[in-house]
């Protein structure tokens, strides 16, 4: 059997010994990427994902326009445009800024001139309400200088009016009434309103000599004007007045 072998390959010269797995051209193509990623530190070829693709061309930095007319022309515009919004936006700031302290001078005049309507109406109210009582007050000063106690049960009632009087002008006072003493004062005639007037001359003209009726004031408002008796200036004598009275001496 071993003679009919050896004469069968000696027949066929030509043919071709059986390819071992390493012979295979998957196995070459793996043993050439196995080299190629040693040579490049261990990492595969990457391929380039376009193929043929062309790279750009790098420019020089001196072949580069920095000065093109047209980018310089609209970057002066939009400055300029820019210019023109913010003096806009300005002019409005100011604008709003003089309405704004406008509105704030408005609204303290208003503020001031409401306080001082409500206070000069609150000192008109009260002045209305204290007009009506000063007669009440002149009663009580007219009973005080007239009537004069002859016994104690008169002392006591008396005694019992002025009380009540005392806790009147007490809350007048409160109020802010003050009364006027004219006499023995230079008229005025803003507080005073003359009734009278007496020729003396031991007084100076002008002066109030009798006080009829007790003026009043709240604050800086008149209540009422106090009714004085004023002196004048006595009048001259005539010549002939003057021979009339020597006349009968002789």
């Amino acid at each position: 059997m071993e003679e009919e072998k050896d004469l069968e390959n000696q027949t066929q010269p030509n043919a071709t010994p059986p390819e071992s797995p390493s012979d295979s051209p998957a196995a070459a193509f793996a043993d050439l990427a196995g080299a190629v990623g040693d040579q490049s530190g261990g990492k595969p070829p990457t391929a380039d994902p376009v193929v043929g693709s062309r790279q750009p061309e790098e420019v020089a930095p001196e072949e580069m326009d920095f000065f093109d007319p047209l980018a310089i022309e609209g970057l002066i515009q939009a400055n300029d445009s820019l210019k023109a919004q913010l003096e806009q936006a300005q002019a409005q700031f100011e604008d709003l800024k003089g309405q704004y302290a406008r509105l704030g001078a408005d609204f303290e005049n208003y503020r001031r001139r409401t306080e001082k309507e409500k206070e000069e109406l609150n000192q008109l109210a009260t002045a209305v309400t204290i007009k009506e009582l000063l007669p009440v007050v002149d009663n009580f000063e007219r009973a005080r200088s007239q009537i004069k106690p002859q016994n104690d049960s008169e002392m006591n009632i008396h005694k019992s009016y002025q009380s009540v009087y005392k806790l009147l002008v007490d809350c007048l006072k409160r109020l802010g009434v003050a009364a006027m003493y004219p006499k023995g004062q230079e008229f005025d005639p803003n507080l005073h309103e003359a009734v009278m007037r007496e020729a003396t001359t031991e007084h100076p003209e002008g002066t109030v000599l009798e006080e009829f009726m007790r003026g009043y004031m709240l604050g800086d408002r008149i209540l009422r004007h106090a009714m004085v008796k004023v002196a004048t200036a006595p009048e001259p004598e005539s010549p002939s007045e003057e021979s009339q009275s020597e006349s009968p001496q002789e």
